[in-house]
């Protein structure tokens, strides 16, 4: 199955620009954790509740401080004509539970969460496989790798 049958179509998606309260704000109101951060259609870095509260309260940053200051600015992302299988084990690698899905243009067109993929699959076993990997300790969004000169 591609990508484009099983993402989540209606994404909200925050500006550099925006505050992290405004932000947050956003994401109580959708019911959301993380946040595209686009620029003219382009997909310029991901922001999630974590993102604010560590990178930002946790570095004495308040909620005027802007999204571009807190935000990940090296995202990983799938297209929307790739394989979910393929994308589902990608996301293992990475773990990660969501991504960001591009056009061809790299213009953002959705988001893929591992619920997406398992509610489009028949037996699980990839969304299996893809959430073992994530709960491994590490990652590509382990908040304290970057405090010791890893980064993201």
């Amino acid at each position: 199955m591609r990508v484009s049958e099983a993402m989540t179509r209606d994404v909200c998606v925050a500006r550099p620009d925006h505050t992290i309260e405004e932000v947050a704000r956003m994401m109580l109101a959708i019911d959301a954790g993380l946040l595209p951060v686009g620029d003219d259609e382009r997909l310029v870095g991901m922001i999630t509740d974590r993102d604010i509260a560590v990178r930002g309260i946790g570095n004495g940053k308040g909620p005027a401080a802007e999204v571009r200051e807190v935000m990940t600015q090296d995202v990983k992302y799938c297209f929307a004509d790739e394989d979910t299988a393929h994308v589902a084990r990608n996301m293992g690698e990475l773990q990660v539970r969501r991504l960001p899905v591009v056009d061809r243009d790299k213009r953002l067109v959705g988001i893929l969460s591992l619920a997406d993929v398992a509610s489009h699959e028949k037996d699980g076993r990839r969304v299996g496989n893809a959430l073992r990997e994530i709960a491994q300790p590490g990652g590509e969004h382990n908040q304290g790798e970057e405090e010791r000169g890893r980064g993201m």
